[in-house]
């Protein structure tokens, strides 16, 4: 039995914020290790790089698991699929603050995220289940700064946190907040909601779609580029500048504000002035912050700018591919925003790794120049990939 999108008059107050904060969940689980790295490399007693592969692996376990997860969960509800995800990452965080070992840790992570690869992609597909086509596009962006407030908010606190009181009690925060979450989208989310299934026909036709496999290709260059910086920024900084824990969670705070910031705005101007024209506005933005990273490299406060213009970029950038990837084939978008997710964290994956590996190498400045290719690669796909009409 299909379901039609609920109608307007059925929308319940508060449901894309419910959505959004679940995404803020989803953030800072993913993201907590880049936050405490040196915490979790002397606590583990491991090297940086072998923290840093927690990123790594996570990002493969996430870019299998968002399109295989997507197939097999089509046909659930939504209201129960999006909570119980949240129940896993509840709960697999706090099992986290009792690992004993790095070994334990990791494979915690792994399982936690192989389920919750299922939670940012299907928030997005039931955003466009519960408001008019109209105001879709802003939907999925203020659904998405779920991801700006987990750099925001959750990586200085999971900074400033393990600083001084453990990694441990970095994953019990994190575990209690996504027990709030749940009980929160629970409380507001409708029952009812169907999203169309995904079946082997789909993945063919997007195969066949070249503007989705372009868009695909913009995921992966952007994320690449940031992760191979995004991933060791702390101990870069440490090493670069002399920086401590509080001026790093500081840098760390200005991108996530500023990606607060840049979510507003293309919230605010997509549905006027067009998904490709703010996604060339906010691309360019991150192609000047990541490049102003490279070109500074050593200088804290020049830095520091440089991360809080490329924070205005990043979740927009984001945002705008989901939004872009609904229009060009409404009908695949489940699964193709799916597939979004999936190549985000191969972007994550591929670019943890190359920033892993120069770091491990002492190459610290070349992680500025080679994240700057990677995002230029993105800007120049997203030029081609400008519709007839705009």
């Amino acid at each position: 039995m299909k379901h039609a999108p609920m109608p307007v008059h059925a929308e319940r107050r508060f449901v894309p914020t419910a959505l959004m904060l679940g995404n803020v969940v989803t953030g800072c689980s993913v993201l907590v290790p880049a936050g405490m790295l040196v915490e979790l490399s002397a606590g583990l007693d491991v090297s940086i790089r072998t923290a840093g592969l927690l990123i790594t692996f996570g990002a493969i376990m996430l870019c299998v698991g968002s399109p295989v997860t997507a197939w097999l969960t089509s046909r659930i509800e939504r209201r129960t699929l999006l909570t119980a995800t949240l129940a896993v990452l509840a709960l697999c965080n706090i099992a986290s603050a009792f690992a004993p070992d790095y070994a334990s840790l990791l494979v915690i992570r792994l399982l936690m995220l192989a389920i919750g690869a299922l939670y940012t992609p299907q928030a997005a597909g039931t955003a466009a289940l519960i408001v008019p086509e109209e105001r879709r596009g802003s939907t999925i962006a203020y659904i998405f700064l779920g991801w700006s407030l987990a750099a925001a908010v959750g990586l200085p606190a999971i900074t400033f946190i393990a600083s001084r009181y453990g990694w441990q009690a970095v994953y019990g925060a994190i575990g209690a907040m996504s027990c709030l979450s749940f009980l929160l989208l629970a409380w507001r989310l409708p029952r009812g909601l169907m999203g169309a299934p995904v079946d082997l026909k789909t993945w063919a036709a997007i195969g066949r779609n070249r503007m989705i496999l372009l868009l695909l290709l913009i995921t992966t260059a952007q994320m690449s580029g940031q992760f191979v910086i995004f991933t060791y920024m702390g101990p870069l900084l440490a090493r670069l500048t002399g920086a401590g824990p509080d001026p790093i969670a500081l840098v760390f705070a200005c991108y996530g504000i500023c990606g607060v910031i840049g979510t507003a705005i293309g919230t605010r101007i997509v549905d006027s002035w067009g998904a490709w024209k703010t996604s060339m506005l906010f691309t360019s933005v991150l192609l000047a912050g990541v490049g102003g990273w490279a070109l500074s490299a050593g200088i804290y406060p020049l830095m520091a700018v440089s991360v809080a213009i490329w924070g205005i970029g990043f979740a927009s950038t984001n945002s705008m591919q989901q939004v872009r990837l609904v229009g060009a084939a409404p009908a695949l978008a489940s699964a193709s925003v799916s597939l979004n997710t999936s190549v985000l964290y191969v972007g994550q994956a591929i670019g943890s790794a190359i920033g892993g590996f120069l770091y491990a190498r002492d190459l610290l400045f070349a992680n500025g120049y080679v994240g700057a290719a990677f995002v230029a690669l993105a800007l120049t796909t997203v030029i081609l990939t400008k519709p007839s009409k705009v």
